[in-house]
């Protein structure tokens, strides 16, 4: 008699194989495969069911719009990134770095809205019941109608619910809470599955909205199976360097509103406080010394001004030094043969140092103009004005090209004050570096005039 064959297949993707493996060979997710053979037979045939009135499809148009408003925070910079605030029973996941402020910012979300008369469930699964409320006492967040908890078990969770009877429910974190009906410890995919999918379901069969906190991969990603991401109404991302107070948070999905905004906030001892005008913050306030160039950067729809500073050294190494910080390397090199072959500026014998001020990170090719500006300021000694700004993207032709939202940073740019700005409209980057050297004065003329 013929051996009975077993079939192993991942949950996930669905991939199969004849032994057991830990990691799925497709999609590379841990602990997702299961024997196939244990799982319950596929229902034949579905029967369909009688509707009542209140399930029976209606036209879009007699559908109302009073259960999908937003109620706001209370924190602008938050109801910002959500599209004007909460929505009932929509499901909202937030995900960062360990340390950047998940936890205190819903703690701050938690105890706007229980001040705003509205009782709020917090289930930690991470802190105990004390280290919450000190954290809360630190903040300024205690309120009689912010309920705590720490519970790590599903059942238990569903309970308090039914007992505190919340219009707001958080929990942190939806990877460290298990359910007595999946396998596995908490953390694995089918566990995050489980959870997630009971949370969603009681969200929307009670309109309670829920904010689950998410861990991250060691390469940034969300942890957890894929489809946690699919499942909740809004994804929002919490970025920022611990060794910074500067924090950012951007809706990567959101049914209710837009994903190009941006919120900004600032880590104090007394929590997290917002940023309405984060204009100042990625400025120096220094004397004026040459190396410096001020652009206009793009965060989400918010038009920011950014400081690159850049610093040349003479060297003797036979491999000058390529040091950046906040800005592309790749991009800096690309540069740095531009103004070689169609500026004349050699600067392949030196060692090149460029950073931008506040740890803000530049990514879009817009900062190409005002580090070829620094660049080149810093090279031939004379100082840009604080009042000059310069964006745009250059191409290997030595061009100046237009960016996205170009009209957005000029009036940005106007309103904040600065009288010299180069864009596009310079054409190449000869014109943009011979404008940066006029209103650097006449005392810095150099050997500026021998190049051109």
């Amino acid at each position: 008699m013929a051996k009975p064959t077993s079939t192993f297949k991942c949950t996930e993707c669905g991939w199969q194989t004849a032994k057991w493996a830990g990691r799925c060979g497709e999609c590379q997710q841990w602990g997702t495969v299961v024997d196939a053979t244990a799982e319950i037979g596929i229902v034949q045939r579905v029967t369909a069911t009688t509707l009542s009135n209140d399930r029976s499809a209606r036209p879009i148009t007699e559908a109302s719009e009073a259960d999908v408003s937003h109620w706001p925070t209370g924190i602008d910079e938050f109801d910002r990134v959500l599209g004007g605030g909460i929505v009932p029973g929509a499901a909202i996941l937030l995900s960062g770095e360990p340390g950047v402020g998940k936890s205190t910012l819903l703690l701050e979300v938690a105890a706007k809205a229980a001040k705003a008369k509205s009782r709020v469930l917090y289930v930690s699964a991470e802190e105990s019941v004390n280290q919450v409320k000190l954290r809360a006492r630190r903040t300024g967040a205690l309120s009689d109608n912010l309920f705590l908890a720490a519970e790590t078990d599903l059942g238990v969770v569903l309970g308090q619910i039914d007992a505190v009877k919340p219009q707001l429910l958080i929990v942190d974190s939806v990877q460290t809470v298990s359910s007595p009906l999946s396998d596995g410890v908490a953390g694995q995919p089918s566990q995050v599955r489980e959870v997630a999918q009971t949370l969603i379901r009681i969200a929307k069969e009670r309109s309670l909205p829920v904010l689950l906190v998410g861990h991250v991969t060691k390469d940034g990603s969300i942890a957890g199976p894929r489809l946690l991401e699919h499942l909740v109404d809004v994804v929002c991302q919490f970025e920022g360097d611990r060794h910074t107070s500067l924090r950012f948070i951007r809706a990567l999905k959101n049914r209710f509103g837009p994903t190009d905004e941006v919120g900004c906030f600032e880590m104090t001892g007394d929590g997290i406080e917002e940023v309405p005008d984060p204009s100042t913050l990625f400025l120096s306030r220094g004397v004026t010394v040459s190396g410096t160039c001020v652009t206009v950067s793009m965060e989400g729809k918010r038009a920011l001004p950014v400081e690159i500073q850049a610093l040349v050294l003479e060297t003797s190494a036979p491999n000058p030094r390529r040091v950046t910080n906040g800005v592309d390397s790749s991009r800096v090199a690309m540069l740095l043969a531009v103004l070689d072959q169609r500026a004349g500026i050699r600067l392949h014998d030196k060692d090149i140092y460029v950073s931008t001020v506040g740890g803000v990170r530049l990514n879009e090719p817009g900062a190409d103009l005002a580090i070829a500006i620094a660049l080149a300021s810093a090279s031939m000694g004379y100082a840009v004005p604080h009042n000059f700004a310069a964006f745009g993207e250059i191409s290997l032709a030595g061009e100046v090209r237009p960016v996205s939202a170009a009209r957005q940073r000029l009036s940005e740019a106007t309103r904040l004050g600065y009288k010299t700005i180069v864009d596009a409209r310079t054409g190449s980057i000869r014109e943009a570096l011979d404008l940066a050297k006029k209103s650097a004065g006449s005392s810095f003329d150099r050997e500026l005039d021998a190049v051109f």
